[in-house]
């Protein structure tokens, strides 16, 4: 088509794929670059969000990422007494929240970015970008585009070629990720987490056939980052929990959290996104969300600019950027309390907990990314919600 915008996207994760989506919905050219032999997501399972929803049904791919996935209905955390501390901090609106397959997941933005007319081209390592749009491969082949879009990750390859200031910061803690079978008798319809100390298990069901269970804790755990291997540790700290812990399969991996913070989310006609311009911690849920969010705001932004692209750029980070950097800075907050607080002042931080659960307005600030949706206006700002649907 004579006049028609052509992208190239470094990544073929989930920020990657939706940015796809986005953007060959909109009649642009679209081709990504997966290192890889095969597309595949690493992890077990996620929480997707309201906004990761509207995300995902202006997108096309909303029905297909739910269709074994569970509605939740509460997040219910419990201290190392098995006392209940809150179950609205981080309460869903009826049908608001769901657990999902990350492998479900990362298939429906595929093939949602398949039928938006997006090329995925697999084997293809980037070596760098250029402002002026040019991605080059490491086979030496240089790439033109309207837009080149870094979708690479924490470590970005985009991001760094095109000397955007960053810093990441190692949060000293982290979690392995599993899936278990799914038996009768465990819980349904919400996520029961339970703190001890600085080890936190997380338990979602996702399928009805798999849950999803998530072990954190700080980096200097020793024992704890041996999850699979060191199970009787875990049982020690979790007793009630060892029907669901003795199920944690063999082979599993902790991974570390990390922050990313970049000066700008772009740079002439190259624009980074999800854990490339905002790597965050797990911890609210919100790490997917908030690039599907992003990659359907940006391009909000090039229909209101009429694809001007540093235009639209400029639009977007002014717009989302606010509700990233807050999301990230809970997150960060959430995982400082549940992970690196004292163990002699254990009774404090239950009854800290209980408190911030109970008040309105810190609930609102904590969960405010889970029910903003990005509507970018002529102005440049967002004003949607949640229960809006996203312009595709």
């Amino acid at each position: 088509m004579q006049g028609q915008r052509h992208a190239e996207i470094a990544g073929a994760g989930l920020a990657g794929l939706a940015m796809a989506a986005a953007l060959g919905k909109r009649g642009w050219s679209v081709r990504v670059h997966e290192r890889g032999h095969e597309l595949r997501e690493i992890g077990a399972g996620i929480m997707v969000w309201a906004n990761g929803l509207a995300a995902l049904e202006s997108l096309g791919a909303r029905e297909e990422a739910t269709a074994r996935a569970e509605p939740l209905q509460f997040w219910e955390l419990f201290d190392e007494r098995e006392r209940l501390l809150q179950r609205d901090w981080m309460h869903p609106e009826s049908n608001d929240l769901f657990g999902i397959l990350r492998t479900d997941l990362h298939r429906a933005l595929h093939n949602a970015a398949l039928r938006a007319g997006a090329e995925i081209v697999t084997d293809s390592q980037v070596a760098s970008a250029a402002a002026d749009g040019t991605l080059t491969l490491r086979s030496g082949e240089r790439l033109k585009a309207d837009l080149v879009v870094g979708a690479d990750g924490v470590n970005s390859r985009v991001r760094s070629t095109i000397g955007i200031p960053t810093r990441v910061r190692d949060l000293l803690d982290g979690c392995g990720r599993h899936l278990i079978p799914r038996r009768p008798t465990d819980i349904k319809g919400s996520v029961h987490e339970v703190w001890d100390g600085g080890r936190r298990v997380g338990i979602v069901p996702c399928t009805p056939d798999e849950v999803y269970v998530y072990m954190c804790c700080p980096i200097q755990d020793i024992e704890g980052r041996e999850q699979t291997f060191a199970r009787d540790t875990w049982i020690k700290s979790f007793p009630h929990l060892g029907d669901i812990l003795e199920r944690i399969p063999d082979g599993g991996r902790w991974a570390s959290f990390a922050d990313t913070k970049v000066e700008t989310w772009s740079r002439g006609k190259v624009a980074v996104v999800g854990d490339a311009a905002h790597a965050m911690s797990p911890n609210l849920g919100q790490a997917a969300c908030m690039a599907m969010c992003n990659a359907v705001a940006l391009g909000q932004a090039l229909d209101v600019t009429d694809n001007d692209v540093r235009k639209a750029l400029e639009m977007w980070e002014r717009s989302e950027r606010p509700i990233t950097d807050l999301t990230q800075r809970y997150s960060r907050f959430y995982g400082a309390i549940g992970t690196h607080w004292p163990r002699r002042l254990l009774t404090a931080r239950s009854a800290l907990v209980w408190g911030i659960a109970r008040s309105p307005r810190l609930q609102r600030h904590i969960n405010a990314a889970a029910y903003h949706t990005p509507s970018i206006d002529s102005r440049g700002a967002s004003n949607g919600h949640a229960k809006t649907a996203v312009p595709a």
